[in-house]
């Protein structure tokens, strides 16, 4: 399994793309601001053909090319229904609109072929079998995609691409328009904690890790693993 990424233009976002192998059909994970020029260098080394997009939630630093992407090769954008609202307007997941924000300087576009996901379900795309946990509290629809990790560059069974719900050593905001900690505890208590140590974590911003380096170090998981019936 290919699975590559870059940082966006801002907030250091992070753009994933997975295939099967180079050559094949491609998913593109989460494109955020000012990525296309370097995810079409990406498509290009790898010779891939794009089958759609995934995000994990729809925070415009994860979603704002989401329509370029999907528009230029007739491919659909998959997001959890509780997040389609930030397809259409951004500013509701910013609690401020786009000219506060970048002072009206980018220009916004809602993707015109959108995909729901469902939690639990397991999804065939490009070839690749993908699991999709909704797990909120940094957005009400946000989600984890889990991966078989055999034959890829990872020495695991299984690659989690957590979004903004888990980073290495910490976790996602829970203070924008639709976040909640009491319900964030709840998505780590039972969406991530289950998972295997050796699981490799991808996530929205910052560099990749494990569950079991997570669960040991960081202090988030450590809380519920002290305490476990912490949540709603």
């Amino acid at each position: 399994m290919l699975v590559t990424g870059f940082e966006a233009q801002a907030f250091g976002t992070n753009c994933y793309v997975v295939a099967t192998a180079p050559g094949e059909q491609c998913l593109i994970v989460d494109p955020g601001i000012g990525v296309l020029d370097r995810l079409d260098e990406v498509i290009a080394e790898h010779r891939l053909f794009p089958a759609a997009v995934l995000l994990t939630h729809g925070h415009l630093d994860h979603s704002f090319s989401v329509a370029p992407v999907c528009g230029a090769r007739g491919i659909p954008a998959y997001v959890h229904p509780a997040d389609t609202e930030m397809l259409a307007d951004p500013a509701k997941g910013l609690g401020m609109g786009l000219d506060q924000l970048f002072g009206g300087r980018l220009t916004y576009s809602e993707p015109d072929d959108v995909a729901l996901l469902t939690d639990g379900e397991t999804m065939v795309l490009a070839g690749l079998e993908v699991t999709v946990d909704h797990a909120p509290g940094h957005t009400g629809g946000s989600v984890l995609f889990r991966l078989p990790g055999a034959g890829s560059s990872f020495d695991a069974d299984q690659v989690c691409l957590s979004g903004d719900v888990l980073f290495a050593g910490s976790i996602g905001r829970t203070d924008l328009p639709g976040g909640s900690t009491p319900t964030m505890m709840t998505s780590l208590r039972d969406k991530i904690l289950p998972l295997a140590d050796d699981t490799v974590v991808l996530p929205g911003h910052g560099p990749a890790t494990t569950i079991g380096r997570e669960r040991a170090t960081n202090p988030y998981l450590r809380e519920l693993v002290a305490a476990p019936g912490r949540g709603l």
